[in-house]
């Protein structure tokens, strides 16, 4: 295979349709719903980088300070797992697998009543609705490690949302939380190394890997002085995922491709990271340990994948086509500094220092946000490609 094929399949994934066949096969109606379920995911995401502000010390008005206690919830199941789910949705290509967003979407709903039980229900529903697509899925697969990691990451969100419910220590939760998203990355990474072939022995340690993560939070470990296994389990999938991707051989090439490619080894560099301090005994003993490690996860890892993966799977969902620029890695680097500062901070425990990490993660989303709008926005006024093209092409 070349590398262009190659790199087409890195940046595509069998996972996800093309942008026209998302949109030809579905009625207006749900793409609609899918703008109403991603607008829920972004008020999920706005609301939890509010609260962080009010977590990090500063003083801020207005709602923020009575949604702190759902900051993870908000960020993991709000954002990230809504996302997760309209993407999931869209790529197996079936009308019932639109209740799994939907249900996440409730959950963001009910978070901002403050109905924390329907909040958790709701999340619960959606984790099994996602295990149960990817059994399901099973069958396009035709194979049992591609379909049962997805099933076992999804489960991992509903174990840590009864654990959430249950009033648990918000560290065994986020454990499973934090399982649910390396997880869902780490199996959609492993569908595309299919392309580059890893061998028998390589895919069997892969299996290791997911088995000590698992053992890690099952022995609930972020609420323990150490943490060898989930410590053990990131840093095994960060070197995995450096060595056999195919964004190690991407990153080689220009444009889009190279963009994603930075943003995959710059996550992975993270989640080695992440594995690495909770296997350092003497940094428990710093106050900030838990939140050095879990935003190393959740903004280091999770969000640099997000970054990567916008311009790939968004025109799918909201049937647009978004454009790259080269200006999209001022951003990417900026959330890169801001990860940094906010790790470095959290083991010094330079509390000045956390807070600008808060507002420079905050400043890396707006700005990728805006480039993206902006720049995709040009192309469409020069092109012509507005509403009546969608009109068109969307036709039923």
């Amino acid at each position: 295979m070349s590398s262009r094929s190659r790199a087409d399949a890195a940046i595509g994934g069998s996972q996800n349709p093309t942008p026209q066949t998302a949109i030809v096969r579905w009625p207006f109606a749900l793409r609609v719903l899918r703008f109403l379920l991603l607008g829920c995911g972004v008020v999920a995401f706005a609301v939890g980088l509010w609260t962080g502000f009010a977590r990090l010390g500063v003083g801020l008005t207005g709602a923020a300070p009575q949604f702190v206690e759902y900051h993870g919830a908000l960020m993991i199941c709000g954002f990230f797992g809504t996302l997760i789910s309209v993407e999931r949705a869209v790529a197996f290509n079936r009308p019932f697998a639109y209740l799994i967003p939907v249900c996440a979407a409730t959950g963001v709903l009910a978070l901002l009543a403050k109905a924390t039980t329907l909040a958790g229900a709701a999340f619960l529903m959606a984790s099994l609705g996602l295990a149960a697509a990817s059994l399901w899925n099973m069958r396009r697969l035709q194979s049992a490690l591609l379909a049962g990691i997805p099933s076992v990451a999804a489960l991992s969100w509903g174990l840590g949302t009864l654990l959430w419910l249950a009033n648990r220590p918000a560290a065994e939760s986020a454990g499973w939380w934090l399982a649910f998203l390396v997880l869902t990355v780490a199996a959609e990474r492993l569908e595309l190394s299919r392309v580059a072939a890893p061998p028998p022995i390589a895919r069997a340690f892969f299996v290791v890997v997911v088995m000590v993560i698992l053992t890690g939070v099952a022995r609930g470990e972020l609420d323990r002085p150490l943490s060898p296994f989930f410590g053990a389990g990131l840093l095994g999938c960060g070197v995995w995922l450096l060595i056999y991707d195919l964004a190690r051989r991407t990153v080689r090439l220009s444009g889009q491709i190279r963009f994603t490619a930075a943003c995959m080894l710059l996550g992975y560099g993270w989640l080695i990271i992440a594995g690495l301090a909770l296997l350092a005994g003497p940094l428990h003993l710093t106050f900030f340990w838990y939140d050095a490690t879990v935003h190393a996860v959740t903004l280091g890892f999770v969000l640099s994948m997000v970054f990567g993966h916008t311009l790939i799977i968004f025109p799918s969902v909201i049937v647009l086509k978004l454009r790259y620029s080269p200006v999209l890695y001022v951003p990417l680097l900026l959330l890169q500094i801001s990860v940094a500062i906010r790790v470095a901070a959290d083991f010094s425990g330079w509390t000045a220092l956390r807070s600008l990490s808060g507002f420079l993660t905050v400043a890396a989303v707006a700005l990728f946000a805006v480039t993206i709008a902006s720049v995709s926005g040009r192309a469409r006024a020069r092109t012509g490609d507005g509403p009546s093209h969608l009109k068109e092409v969307g036709a039923d």
